[in-house]
């Protein structure tokens, strides 16, 4: 995964620019703190991408947007957000596989933070485009501790105490507080450079240990080292006496080994180095066995050079050759001059070659840049620069005209190269997965837009259970329904209007007309069957049986009564008139047809229905005798229409529909979210017919949750059992 580093929450990038790593750990922090409604709400507000990858380079305002919206959001301090983003981002490394590397930086907190910089170093061999702050470490008086911290962007420094003070307590056992002690911008050759400095003073007397766990010894082991301590050392007293009583038995130097192989285990933290009067050393056989070396002195005149940098920089074999003038600092980022090199002496320092003053012939190739250690030698009052070429590839090997041959043999350069091309080339390759996975999961984003419309459309022509079935390519059987109601309606006078108007004001009309009907249907939840030029069908209690199916498409047939005032007819200009009709009865309901199917009713009660539409008058909901018998003693008012001839069924007693006494006009149109109570008359409870249902058989079982949640009407009286259809 991505990179280690404090700024940014993690890592600082030239070009205001970071790895998806640090936006990565910005997310999972806010998910696991404050939860996914949380993030979705700051990507909205923030206006960020859905996802992050883990080697793309994003722009930083990302993050800068991502943490100031949370700051807003959370109702939380800015300096609050950012030390918590540290803390967790600390915890992020951990679980992202970097718990060992970290451990490894120091035995205690101020070696830990003395050698971020030579992480940092390393990790731009992966990541070249890190532009990593700089630490440096003072001790105080009294155990205080002293964190210089520079970097070149401006008020992200609270992150850091968020990582210190985490890092203290897991690695180190410590608890320690750190507040700005000063903070200033310094002019460096990079323009303007935040310096702030921290104190850090630790809060308890808890004891220090290493970042390694150390187990707890008892008593015997105590006093069983001491012995063991007191043992050694008569030892080492026996062999210094006789080594210098007996020199011809055994050299100076081998009693002295001797003794050092004794200081094993705890008498290893009193081994004492020993120095040799002089160096054993030729000047030509140093300046060849450390190729890259530089030594200059106070005024930064180079004294001596290894022959390999003579090599790749001529210029260094003039006598008194000022170093700056052939090289520039690239990290840290200070001015070139002794005290500024000494105040970062424990980071490690990159050099790169100012190209003006290289020969004319090699300006075409990349710059050399020399990574390595700056050594006061205080004797000499000079320093040394003990360093390798700084390469993260083979290619840039070759662009630098170099070969492995120029490293030195002991130098570890030859095997980060190595190491490095594989890496590089691990990263390339997650980096194209990574891509695919972006690229595989807005595909997959779409396609389930995409497929959401269609089911929607789908499920607007057949009903839900229906087009699951014939997805599935499965025969949809038809089912018997013993009692439901139908309605139809037309447009009275619907031919003339056709014959005196243009083709597009008919589409038009009946568009605005079926439209308003189309939200009456979910309001009263009744099934729409179908239209045919002017004539509009639905039924209630298919394919969903419901006790209370006469109610509900009554309420929808006075709900289309008064929609239609809305409605002009093309030719008066006045609110066309409609007829409805309704009747209660059994009807078989199937999928008709492969190509094209449609889900229709048969039977007489449709006939019926149909009858009473075309016998019906204008403006009037004319209801049949069973129909009416559905809606006796509900709540409705109803008038006797008497006995009429009905085409096909002889003379009937017929009835019309006028209003629903208990509910008003804004109720029955879905203008209020009013749930009606509605009540089933006597004998008119929904049953089902058993005879070659198929997939619609009779199930003696109680509702499934989702038909519970389909009838807010609690006064239904349910059936015993149901057809199995969602």
């Amino acid at each position: 995964m991505g990179k280690i580093e404090i700024e940014r929450g993690g890592v600082e990038y030239e070009d205001n620019t970071m790895y998806g790593f640090i936006n990565t750990c910005l997310q999972s922090l806010v998910i696991e703190k404050f939860g996914e409604e949380t993030w979705e709400k700051l990507k909205v507000s923030a206006e960020v991408q859905d996802e992050f990858m883990t080697y793309t380079v994003y722009d930083d305002t990302i993050t800068m947007r991502l943490i100031q919206e949370a700051s807003k959001v959370l109702g939380v301090s800015l300096e609050d957000i950012l030390k918590l983003f540290g803390e967790y981002f600390f915890k992020f490394c951990k679980m992202s596989g970097y718990d060992r590397m970290l451990r490894t930086l120091g035995g205690n907190l101020t070696e830990f933070i003395e050698n971020l910089d030579a992480l940092h170093s390393y990790l731009t061999l992966s990541y070249q485009e890190m532009n990593a702050p700089s630490f440096r470490v003072e001790k105080g008086k009294d155990g205080e501790m002293l964190l210089h911290y520079y970097s070149d962007r401006s008020g992200l420094c609270h992150i850091v105490p968020g990582i210190i003070e985490a890092v203290a307590k897991d690695f180190f056992n410590i608890d320690v507080t750190m507040n700005i002690h000063d903070m200033n911008e310094e002019v460096e050759r990079t323009g303007k450079k935040e310096h702030v400095v921290f104190l850090i003073v630790q809060k308890t007397c808890r004891r220090m240990r290493s970042a390694y766990p150390i187990r707890l010894r008892d008593s015997e082991d105590i006093e069983r080292d001491h012995k063991a301590l007191k043992a050694a050392f008569l030892r080492m007293k026996k062999d210094y006496l006789e080594a210098s009583i007996c020199p011809g038995k055994k050299s100076h130097w081998d009693a002295v080994r001797g003794i050092v192989t004794l200081g094993k285990g705890h008498l290893c933290d009193a081994f004492k180095p020993v120095y040799p009067e002089r160096l054993w050393m030729e000047v030509k056989t140093f300046c060849t066995a450390f190729p890259f070396h530089i030594v200059f002195d106070e005024a930064l005149r180079v004294k001596q050079a290894g022959v390999n940098i003579q090599k790749y920089v001529p210029g260094l074999q003039t006598q008194k050759t000022q170093l700056d003038e052939y090289f520039s600092i690239v990290h840290p980022q200070v001015t070139f001059n002794i005290s500024s090199i000494c105040k970062f002496i424990n980071s490690q320092f990159v050099l790169k070659t100012r190209k003006e003053m290289m020969p004319e012939a090699w300006k075409n190739q990349p710059t050399l840049k020399l990574r390595g250690q700056m050594v006061w030698m205080e004797s000499l009052r000079c320093m040394i620069f003990m360093c390798s070429p700084k390469l993260r590839s083979l290619q840039e090997l070759e662009e630098c005209k170099m070969h492995l041959s120029d490293i030195a043999p002991h130098d570890t350069t030859r095997d980060l190269i190595l190491l490095n091309q594989q890496r590089l080339a691990e990263m390339e390759l997650s980096n194209q997965l990574e891509r695919k996975k972006e690229e595989l999961r807005v595909l997959s984003k779409h396609l389930a837009i995409e497929k959401k419309k269609s089911e929607t459309l789908l499920y607007a022509m057949l009903p839900e259970h229906v087009a699951n079935q014939l997805k599935e390519g499965k025969k949809v059987a038809a089912g018997e329904f013993e009692t439901c109601t139908i309605l139809f309606s037309d447009v009275v006078t619907f031919t003339n209007i056709c014959a005196a108007c243009e083709p597009i004001q008919i589409v038009n009309m009946l568009n605005s007309m079926y439209s308003k009907f189309d939200k009456l249907t979910n309001v009263h939840e009744v099934y729409k069957v179908e239209t045919i030029g002017d004539a509009y069908m639905v039924v209630g209690g298919v394919p969903v049986p419901i006790g209370s199916h006469a109610q509900r498409v009554a309420n929808f047939a006075l709900g289309m009564r008064i929609s239609t005032k809305e409605v002009m007819n093309p030719i008066t200009g006045e609110p066309i008139q409609i007829r409805v009709g309704i009747h209660t009865g059994p009807v078989l309901a199937g999928v008709v047809g492969d190509k094209m199917p449609r889900y229709c009713l048969f039977g007489d009660t449709v006939n019926t229905a149909s009858r009473m539409e075309s016998h019906g008058l204008p403006n009037k909901v004319h209801l049949s005798p069973t129909a009416y018998r559905a809606l006796e003693n509900q709540g409705f008012e109803i008038i006797e229409r008497g006995e009429i001839k009905v085409k096909g069924k002889g003379k009937m007693t017929t009835y019309f529909l006028i209003q629903n006494l208990n509910a008003t006009e804004d109720e029955i149109m879905g203008r209020h979210k009013i749930t009606f109570d509605y009540k089933v008359s006597q004998g008119a409870t929904p049953t089902k017919s058993t005879k070659g249902l198929g997939p619609m058989e009779a199930a003696d079982q109680e509702p499934s949750s989702d038909e519970i949640k389909t009838r807010p009407f609690p006064n239904d009286s349910m059936p015993s059992v149901f057809c199995v259809l969602l």
